[in-house]
């Protein structure tokens, strides 16, 4: 069984071997024969039983070509996990309001097109708070994003961006985050990110740490709401919940393209993680 695996383009600024490698190796213990293509490349691929975009990164600087490619492997019908439409769906951060509209609890999202005072000023009166937390509806790795506070204007650096913009959540700074990974959607293990002192985003990059843990009760069922109104089923799939405001669970982001999956803070999780590949590959078969 061959796989391809897409990772950034040659020209990436970000070493990315190391997230290629934990799960490479994954699958090659398994039996899996796996090769890393850049994305950008990935339409010229043939002969291959299943296309994983686990280290597409760069992918939301490009966002015109990554559509341009969903579309040669849709129309092609070549064999992708997670599906395109899964693909195309998560890309853009407007999804939340969409799972919202279906009763998912998440976090109070407003999409706006061109990112203005007037929005901020909108999005403060419609969630009753004063902070805020804008980011762009297509990005990664918190890429553009800013917490604004009362008075705050918008940073020149996303004025008139189209933008999601999300109340400031009080527990982030100690309770942080939770990912959940779910493999064939069924839910494998669990990690939680805190950021260090001073900061609120959770990424390793700017200094977030990360331990394996047992989810919080409720923190399952969740997830699993989530991915069930996701238009498609996913192979892979990362579930980042907060606490919100209110004292609730609430889910901040769904994770199908090329979500960090932390095999390696769960080595029990590679044979998991292999099963559902190998599946998805047999499916593609049929």
């Amino acid at each position: 069984m061959h796989v391809a695996f897409l990772v950034p383009a040659p020209d990436y600024h970000t070493d990315w071997r190391w997230a290629y490698d934990v799960q490479a190796d994954a699958l090659g213990t398994a039996g899996i024969d796996v090769a890393p293509v850049p994305w950008t490349e990935g339409g010229e691929l043939t002969g291959v039983d299943l296309i994983l975009p686990l280290v597409a990164w760069g992918y939301h600087q490009h966002y015109e070509q990554w559509q341009q490619l969903l579309d040669h492997f849709e129309h092609a019908r070549m064999p992708v996990a997670n599906p395109v439409p899964l693909l195309r769906w998560n890309g853009d951060k407007s999804y939340l309001e969409e799972l919202a509209a279906k009763g998912v609890n998440s976090v109070p999202s407003m999409t706006v097109t061109e990112l203005d005072e007037a929005h901020l000023d909108e999005a403060r009166a419609q969630f009753g708070c004063d902070t805020l937390v804008v980011k762009p509806l297509i990005s990664a790795s918190a890429y553009g994003t800013f917490r604004l506070g009362p008075g705050d204007p918008v940073p020149e650096r996303v004025r008139g961006w189209r933008m999601l913009v999300q109340p400031w959540l009080e527990a982030i700074v100690d309770s942080g985050e939770w990912s959940l990974i779910f493999f064939d959607g069924a839910f494998s293990h669990a990690v939680a990110k805190v950021p260090v002192t001073g900061e609120f985003r959770v990424q390793p990059e700017y200094g977030g740490i990360i331990q394996r843990c047992d989810p919080p009760e409720g923190s399952v069922a969740l997830a699993e709401a989530a991915l069930a109104a996701a238009p498609a089923a996913s192979t892979y799939a990362r579930v980042d919940i907060v606490v919100g405001n209110s004292g609730r669970l609430k889910i901040i982001e769904l994770e199908l393209i090329e979500p960090a999956l932390f095999l390696d803070h769960a080595p029990e999780a590679d044979t998991r993680f292999a099963d559902a590949v190998r599946s998805a590959a047999l499916r593609a078969r049929q």
